[in-house]
């Protein structure tokens, strides 16, 4: 449904059933759309360990020798030769 904006500041409660009942509102000025009321949906948030198991690692991620790595690339120091 289209409504202009006269009517859209006259009858916003029931825009907003509108919406809850999945129907598309349109808000037009000079029969022009310039705004979509679209009903809002809760954001779904991942728990803390849903990667778990999911993606592999290396399994020298916390070695010596790769913390040397990234403290030198956190100095600043690039760890490729210049060429």
């Amino acid at each position: 449904m289209q409504v202009n904006m006269l009517e859209a500041k006259n009858c916003l409660s029931s825009l907003i059933a509108a919406t809850e009942r999945d129907e598309e509102v349109v808000i037009a000025r000079n029969d022009m759309p310039v705004a979509k009321i679209v009903k809002y949906t809760t954001p779904k948030v991942a728990l803390p360990d849903a990667w778990k198991s999911r993606i592999a690692y290396a399994a020298d991620w916390n070695s010596a020798e790769t913390n040397a790595v990234i403290e030198r690339l956190f100095a600043g120091f690039d760890d490729a030769p210049a060429a």
